[in-house]
C-alpha cells in the first residue's frame, strides 16, 4: 500500500493507494498551523487508524508539495512514524511529462502530478483545471509536454477578498443561488461570486482552446471546489476529485528502485 500526501497551501491530504484506488477514503488537515514531526505523525497514525490501516501494510510514502517550509517536520514525521523515506515530486524524479515552459524549475509538484494523472489515465491534448487555493489551469499535449498555464486567485481567495475588504459586507458561504437575482446582501455577493467564477473559468477555457487553434481538447477539473464550478458548466468534461493521488501513484511507478 501506498501512502500519498499532498501538501499544499491551504490543507495537506493524504491519501492511501491499493494499486490504482484510494483505500478508505483521504485525510485532509490544514497547512498554515505549525506541528512539530510527532503531530504530524500523530495526524498520520490517527489516518492508519481510521482506515484500518497498520503501519507495515504501508510499504512506501510519495510527497508533492508546494509548501516547503512544512517539509523538514513532515518527512521527520515519515521516518520516524512510517519506516520509510519519503519519495519527493521534484528534480531528477521521472514523470513522464516535459516541462516545456520558460522557466520549468518554477512548475510545482502539484501541476506534475495533475498532469502526470491526466495525461496518463485519460490522453494528452488535455486541459487540466485545479480549483485551489490559486485556480490553475495547465494544458498538456498528446506528447505529454506541459507547454502552458493559466494562474486565478481561487474561489475562496476571491470571495475572502469581498468581505475582508469591504467593511459592511459580510463573510458568506460559497454556494450558488437560485438566481442571479440576488434581492439582499448575502445571495447577491453568493452570485456574485459563484457565477462570476463559473463565467471566469469558462472564458479561460475557450481562449486558450482559441488561441491554441483547437477545439477538441478536454477539460478535466480536479480540487476541492472544483466540483461546486464542475456541475455548473458544461465546457468540463470530467470532475476527479482524486488526480494528485492518482498521478502520485503513477510517478511511483515509474521510480521504483530509484530512491
Amino acid at each position: 500500500m501506498l501512502l500519498t500526501v499532498d501538501i499544499g497551501n491551504t490543507n495537506i491530504t493524504m491519501g492511501l493507494m491499493n494499486d490504482e484506488n484510494i483505500v478508505a477514503g483521504t485525510f485532509r488537515i490544514t497547512t498554515k498551523a505549525q506541528r512539530t514531526s510527532d503531530e504530524y505523525g500523530s495526524l498520520i497514525m490517527e489516518f492508519c487508524r481510521m482506515s484500518n490501516v497498520t503501519v507495515d501494510e504501508i510499504k512506501d510514502v510519495i510527497i508533492s508539495s508546494v509548501v516547503p517550509k512544512v517539509m523538514y517536520s513532515f518527512n521527520n514525521s515519515i521516518r520516524k512514524y512510517i519506516k520509510k523515506e519519503p519519495i519527493i515530486v521534484g528534480p531528477g524524479i521521472r514523470t513522464g511529462i516535459s516541462i516545456m515552459t520558460d522557466f520549468p524549475k518554477e512548475v510545482g509538484a502539484d501541476k506534475i502530478v495533475d498532469a502526470a494523472a491526466v495525461f496518463n489515465i485519460y490522453g494528452g491534448n488535455a486541459i487540466v483545471i485545479d480549483f485551489g487555493t490559486a485556480t490553475t489551469f495547465d494544458y498538456i499535449n498528446e506528447k505529454g509536454e506541459f507547454l502552458y498555464n493559466v494562474i486565478m486567485p481561487g474561489l475562496e481567495i476571491s470571495a475572502q477578498a469581498l468581505w475582508q475588504q469591504a467593511a459592511k459586507l459580510p463573510e458568506i458561504e460559497i454556494s450558488k443561488p437560485e438566481s442571479i437575482l440576488g434581492k439582499n446582501t448575502d445571495t447577491s455577493m453568493r452570485a456574485g461570486v459563484v457565477y462570476g467564477y463559473i463565467g471566469s473559468t469558462e472564458y479561460i477555457i475557450r481562449k486558450m482552446k482559441a488561441e491554441i487553434g483547437r477545439d477538441d481538447i478536454k477539460v478535466y477539473a480536479t480540487g476541492g471546489l472544483g466540483r461546486v464550478i464542475y456541475n455548473e458548466t458544461d465546457m468540463i468534461d470530467h470532475y476527479d476529485p482524486d488526480l494528485a493521488f492518482k498521478g502520485m501513484k503513477i510517478i511511483y511507478d515509474k521510480n521504483k528502485g530509484r530512491k
